[in-house]
């Protein structure tokens, strides 16, 4: 039986002992996005200061024509994915990269998450995290296979183990 628990607690020892990896080159790619979205933001902004308007001024004054309906609502939309992107950057950056595994929610933007995962490649986990991370999915692997071999066991006639 301790075969079939070392098996699953390899596995996700193996698949934990990436996640720092993982997040930390998402983190960098979130870092782009919301470097990309705070420069839309300031042109934005700037082009607005140069009419005499707030953002607000300038987001309702983009209406009228089906064009200017939708570009409204294009930047209204970009600017609240960069408030959303911003407060996870920010979190993200001060957790440790196990502590970030407390953290999936925060990692949660697709478009980021798509491209992070597409140029992804596992490595051996050498630094203490990927360690940790390592042993910890070790550690709920044996716990799940335990778990999950509770119904298969044998028992003798006496009802013992």
């Amino acid at each position: 039986m301790s075969i079939l628990r070392l098996i699953p607690a390899l596995a996700l020892g193996a698949v934990l002992s990436q996640f720092p990896a993982f997040s930390d080159q998402y983190v960098q790619r979130l870092g782009g996005q919301v470097d990309a979205l705070q420069a839309v933001a300031a042109d934005f902004d700037a082009s607005a200061e140069k009419a005499g308007y707030t953002r607000e001024q300038a987001l309702s004054d983009l209406s009228g024509s089906d064009f200017q309906t939708a570009h409204q609502g294009d930047m209204r939309q970009t600017f609240a994915r960069l408030d959303k992107l911003s407060g996870d950057l920010t979190l993200l950056r001060t957790a440790s990269p196990l502590e970030r595994m407390l953290l999936p929610h925060r990692l949660g933007d697709m478009q980021t998450l798509r491209a992070t995962w597409a140029d992804f490649v596992p490595a051996v986990p050498v630094s203490f995290a990927g360690l940790a991370a390592g042993g910890i999915g070790f550690v709920l692997g044996w716990i799940l296979a335990a778990m999950l071999g509770r119904p298969f066991r044998r028992r003798d006639r006496l009802g013992w183990r």
